[in-house]
């Protein structure tokens, strides 16, 4: 059975090479004679694995020593509530920027722990499709935090620029652009991200978190939501999906076959510069994203009759190019193109997508 080329927002496809590397050691792992499913997550196999994976993503990331590395479960959405409930206590407020649908679910959950300010809110005309200019922040002296969300899968808006926010800790919803470029941690106080993009299968939570940062939970958060029980038991207080955690390890040795982050960033940018540049040219697809903003990983484009969405979506099915509908909320298409996706995959989307326009303009 020949396999499509997924442009699912996430879950989402992962490198055929760590797929068969996990096939092959379904079974027996390394001469274990047991999966890595069936491995106590205290074990020595398991820990070894663990380790490994934990080293590998410090290296590829350049993870200074003072952050801990957390391997974590309830997905991003679960640090909506863990990131408020561990440092917004220090001083009652935060700052938050709203440029898209994760970050307005971000907001209107840190409301329940303390008072939170909108420092820029870029909702215009019913859609978010630009960024706040960076001269425009201005960052709340009080604040215990800076929260933002550098690329927003549903609107396909992505931060061209990291925030200043001077001595106030900046946190970044990093779950769908992480590991695709160089990164300098150095300039977050907390990075956190969803697996099921760019890390692993979904059930897996990465969290970056500077030490500095870790102790200061409020008294009523749940044990399991404090940084703190996760970083003193080396994210295992309780069992931890390991699976997840097996196959992110997979995916981080992948990514230094492929050059590491910086290899990454010269595919992904082709990849995103390809495809906006089909849409740009054709008087038939449209992107709705200010330029200097657009996602790498996400691109959203809408038809010039929309009636001829259903038609779009059967057709590149059948041409083995799977996932495209749009997010609900906005419509029309969205092809995310992470780091599993090849470049071969994002031609062969451009190549139909100029085939329908021939045919249906």
């Amino acid at each position: 059975m020949a396999r499509v080329y997924n442009f699912s927002a996430g879950p989402a496809a992962l490198p055929e090479a760590v797929l068969k590397q996990a096939q092959e050691e379904m079974l027996d792992w390394r001469g274990s004679g047991m999966s890595v499913m069936e491995m106590s997550h205290r074990g020595k196999e398991f820990m070894s694995i663990a380790q490994q994976a934990e080293a590998d993503l410090r290296e590829l990331m350049a993870i200074p020593d003072n952050y801990k590395v957390l391997f974590l479960q309830g997905g991003a959405t679960s640090q909506f509530a863990m990131v408020p409930l561990n440092l917004i206590g220090r001083t009652g407020k935060a700052d938050y920027m709203n440029t898209g649908s994760w970050s307005k679910k971000a907001i209107a959950e840190a409301r329940r722990y303390g008072d939170v300010k909108v420092i820029a809110d870029t909702y215009v005309d019913d859609s978010f499709t630009s960024e706040p200019a960076a001269g425009s922040l201005a960052i709340s002296a009080d604040a215990a935090y800076v929260h933002y969300t550098p690329n927003e899968t549903i609107e396909g808006v992505e931060f061209s620029y990291i925030p200043e926010t001077g001595d106030v800790p900046l946190v970044a919803d990093m779950s769908s652009t992480i590991l695709s470029r160089p990164l300098a941690v150095s300039r977050f106080g907390i990075i956190y991200a969803g697996a099921q993009k760019n890390i692993g299968p979904a059930g897996l939570t990465i969290t970056i978190v500077r030490e500095d940062l870790i102790g200061n939970a409020m008294d009523h958060a749940p044990t399991m939501f404090k940084y703190e029980t996760h970083a003193g038991a080396d994210s295992m207080y309780n069992t931890p999906p390991t699976y997840g955690w097996y196959l992110a390890g997979l995916v981080f040795q992948w990514l230094k076959a492929q050059g590491g982050l910086a290899g990454m960033a010269a595919i992904n940018e082709r990849k995103a510069k390809a495809l906006y540049g089909a849409i740009d040219d054709s008087g038939f697809y449209n992107n709705p994203v200010d330029r200097n903003c657009r996602s790498w990983m996400n691109v959203p484009f809408t038809l010039a009759d929309p009636d001829l969405d259903a038609r779009f979506l059967s057709e590149a099915a059948e041409a083995g190019l799977k996932t495209l509908k749009g997010h609900r909320s906005v419509g029309g298409m969205r092809a995310s193109i992470y780091n599993a996706m090849p470049e071969d995959g994002v031609k062969a989307l451009i190549d139909f997508m100029a085939e329908f326009e021939r045919n249906n303009g």
